[in-house]
């Protein structure tokens, strides 16, 4: 059973078609690259897959479950998790609540529990804490713990919102660009996080970049979109040689997914 089947999903807005019959299969512990043009598609087939919109048509599979009318949060609890091209933290609040908030998605207490601090709610808090310590402790954050989140360097605001992302115990992490913004050592840096949350935290990733040395440095797979239309399916090096692909989006010479 594949982990995600993403089945011929348009998305049309009036009379515009911003993806046309996009497929998409993931098996579990895969990395895949989704690239293309400004403008090909890429995040409107996020949106969809995390249910921030509705597919027009098509459907869509997460472990052998139809969620393409599922709500958002309903999603993020059957374990898909996201990060957005524009950091969406708390800046207002500490690096240890951002993450925080992440792991409330799992929180089996009611609100009466929490408002009047019953034992259950108390426990459940405990270890909220406990966990989110631990979290942070193992991506290098811990010690940026008590600091506003928009008051971090940029490239640790990027790592932070990684980390909420894991909060929510996702089994598939979806990265928006996780590299934008970020310079050639810190991209490098990133290659290297990811690939380890990948293999420490077990997870699947599907990966939207516009930096073209992460894409190929670690994505097994990629499937490249020009005006919502997928053009070409296949390792980094296919993709590489790819006329078709070339002509859409390397023509210029400039890698701007």
């Amino acid at each position: 059973m594949s982990l995600l089947v993403v089945d011929t999903i348009t998305k049309r807005f009036g009379g515009l078609t911003a993806v046309s019959e996009f497929s998409l299969t993931i098996e579990e512990g895969e990395l895949v690259g989704l690239i293309g043009p400004n403008g090909a598609g890429k995040t409107t087939c996020f949106n969809m897959i995390t249910r921030t919109y509705l597919p027009t048509s098509g459907s869509i599979r997460f472990q052998d479950v139809e969620i393409t009318e599922k709500k958002t949060h309903e999603v993020t609890a059957l374990g898909v998790a996201r990060t957005f091209q524009n950091i969406r933290l708390f800046h207002r609040q500490s690096v240890f609540d951002n993450v925080r908030v992440g792991f409330h998605l799992r929180l089996k207490s009611n609100v009466l529990s929490a408002v009047f601090g019953l034992p259950g709610y108390r426990g459940e808090a405990a270890e909220i804490d406990r966990r989110a310590e631990e979290l942070l402790k193992t991506v290098g954050l811990w010690e940026f713990r008590n600091e506003l989140s928009g008051s971090l360097p940029y490239g640790h605001q990027r790592k932070l919102e990684i980390v909420r992302a894991l909060a929510t115990q996702p089994k598939l992490l979806l990265l928006d660009e996780p590299a934008a913004g970020m310079n050639p050592e810190e991209s490098s840096e990133l290659m290297v996080f990811i690939r380890r949350l990948q293999k420490e935290f077990g997870l699947t990733i599907l990966l939207i970049e516009h930096d073209m040395k992460v894409v190929m440095g670690i994505c097994e797979r990629l499937s490249v979109l020009d005006h919502g239309l997928t053009i070409a399916r296949g390792t980094p090096e296919e993709i590489q040689n790819n006329t078709q692909v070339i002509e859409a989006y390397l023509g210029t010479g400039e890698h701007n997914a």
